[in-house]
């Protein structure tokens, strides 16, 4: 945990986390592929990548073609257009973040230091959390690759803006759902494999007052040792709990109301150089360094904290669970009821606790359950509830939590009954696709772009 956003933003489930870390890892492989050097016959130095592209100031790296071509091969995704028609995505973003400078469209650093942390931590953990490992496989320090993974980040995320504001009032009617079904050739109707639906209740562990009392005297006697002189850096580094500690507990120039309202009512009462007394947020208790102040904008250093539930702490909450547990299976009220009342998850709780699929459905396929899902659900039958299970949440808290089997459905070729969410998204990705296709070739006009001429035969640009 570093930048304290909305929560919603701090919190993802692992199918998220694992695209995340997959995101990552290519942006660090690609970078390693841009400062690569190889020897040619005569031992001379030659550059590995090069640019086969621009658009504006924005460039196409062959490394980045070339790592996007793989993927689809590994995926299975051949064609004979294939790169071709992978460059021409390329350039649709490019030219996207392009015109995002000119239509004024853009993300805040707070947006962009919040998705980076977690993408780094995303690579840490696919190191064992080691940062000297990391370090020394890709011969960067932690600082020069967040310094050059933050402005393909930020890219990143300017395009997803610009294409949801390009395709932000496109949508699907029922007629148009079944029109784009009934085009698609029986034999080429894709099998849909093994789903189940699954809902969640989870609750965190409510810490006792007295775990409370002592990480405050942690923090406390860490804040008297800053004062005397200590480096606070050094101090967040060694004690300090999420991303953030590796870089001296150091969050960045942020605009008001980028952190959780507890954290910026309190550094917003600061003065350069000043620390604070411990504060408690929704991720624990923080003490706070102002580096600087400039308008609406403001900088701090943290220490972050969260009390360690005891284990009396976490029996008193699994019993509670475990009575709501006991209701349910009396019908004192619905499983789903049950988890809009109890359930701190915030992904969830909304909507009965019901987990959902990339496509948003409640149908999730097997291939895409958390492992220790799936492997609860094979202890159950349909209808069961689980029993209590000690839970670790996304964003690092101890909980608790019980599952509802709800329904399996068994494998089948797509019908319009009973997979409409997975078809309408298809049909609407569709329309979407053409959308983009019709700016593309109207925006196009607007920047300065240049294709290198072994790409001419894809004629990008007609």
């Amino acid at each position: 945990m570093t930048r304290l956003s909305n929560p919603k933003n701090l919190k993802y489930t692992k199918i998220e986390m694992s695209r995340i870390l997959k995101g990552a890892l290519m942006l660090v492989m690609v970078l390693n592929t841009v400062t690569s050097i190889a020897q040619d016959t005569n031992d001379n130095r030659i550059l590995v990548d090069e640019i086969i592209a621009k658009v504006d100031d924005y460039i196409v790296l062959r490394s980045e073609l070339e790592f996007a071509y793989q993927g689809q091969l590994a995926n299975g995704q051949y064609s004979k257009n294939l790169r071709c028609d992978l460059l021409r995505s390329i350039m649709s973003q490019k030219l996207m973040a392009a015109k995002a400078e000119i239509d004024s469209v853009v993300v805040s650093n707070a947006e962009v230091d919040n998705n980076l942390d977690q993408r780094i931590q995303m690579i840490l953990q696919s190191y064992g959390g080691s940062v000297e490992r990391l370090e020394q496989i890709y011969g960067k320090s932690l600082e020069r690759i967040r310094e050059e993974l933050r402005g393909r980040i930020k890219e990143q995320l300017i395009v997803q803006r610009m294409q949801g504001h390009i395709t932000k009032d496109v949508s699907v009617t029922p007629a148009e759902v079944q029109k784009f079904f009934r085009q698609i050739p029986k034999d080429s109707l894709p099998l849909i494999s093994t789903e189940v639906i699954v809902s969640q209740l989870v609750k965190n562990v409510t810490v006792s007052e007295a775990q409370k009392q002592e990480t405050i005297a942690k923090l406390n006697d860490l804040r008297s040792r800053a004062v005397k002189g200590e480096d606070f850096r050094a101090l967040a580094k060694q004690y300090s709990e999420g991303p953030s500690a590796n870089y001296g507990g150091d969050l960045g120039m942020v605009s008001r109301g980028s952190m959780v309202s507890a954290y910026e009512a309190a550094a917003l009462e600061m003065v350069a150089g000043e620390i604070t007394a411990p504060i408690e947020t929704e991720y624990g208790f923080h003490i706070i360094q102002m580096i600087e102040r400039r308008g609406n904008e403001y900088h701090t250093r943290h220490i972050l904290i969260s009390p360690t539930p005891s284990e009396l702490d976490t029996e008193r909450t699994k019993k509670f669970v475990d009575s709501i547990r006991t209701d349910i299976l009396n019908e004192a009220y619905t499983f789903e009821k049950a988890a809009s009342l109890h359930s701190n998850d915030k992904l969830t709780n909304t909507n009965g606790g019901y987990m959902n699929a990339r496509d948003g459905s409640v149908k999730i396929s097997t291939e895409e359950l958390d492992p220790v899902v799936s492997l609860t659900l094979d202890t159950l039958q349909v209808g069961n509830i689980s029993q209590p299970m000690t839970f670790r949440t996304d964003d690092g808290k101890d909980a608790i939590r019980i599952l509802y089997f709800k329904e399996k459905i068994a494998p089948h070729v797509a019908n319009l009954e009973a997979d409409w969410t997975k078809i309408k998204g298809a049909a609407l990705k569709e329309k979407q696709d053409k959308v983009m296709g019709k700016w593309f070739d109207e925006a196009k006009d607007d920047v300065f772009i240049r294709i290198d001429e072994k790409y001419d035969q894809c004629e990008i640009l007609k």
